[in-house]
């Protein structure tokens, strides 16, 4: 789970880490929430957002995504 998701879980008060063995579950459903939220973020702004603007904002996305997954182990 990246770092970010980390503190996100750490903020919410879910303690996945403390679940041990069994956490691997949870962390691979934190992380699908958080895409999905992100997903669904994403095609509000396409709506929303003049195509640069859109643009600029997906490509802030991708690197952010991009280096959290790399940072992720």
């Amino acid at each position: 789970m990246n770092k970010r998701l980390r503190q996100f879980e750490k903020e919410s008060k879910l303690e996945i880490f403390g679940l041990g063995a069994r956490r691997d579950k949870w962390e691979a459903a934190l992380e699908k929430y958080a895409e999905l939220i992100i997903k669904d973020c994403m095609e509000i702004n396409k709506q929303e957002l003049s195509f640069t603007a859109f643009e600029r904002l997906m490509n802030k996305y991708h690197d952010l995504l991009l280096n959290e997954n790399q940072n992720k182990d």
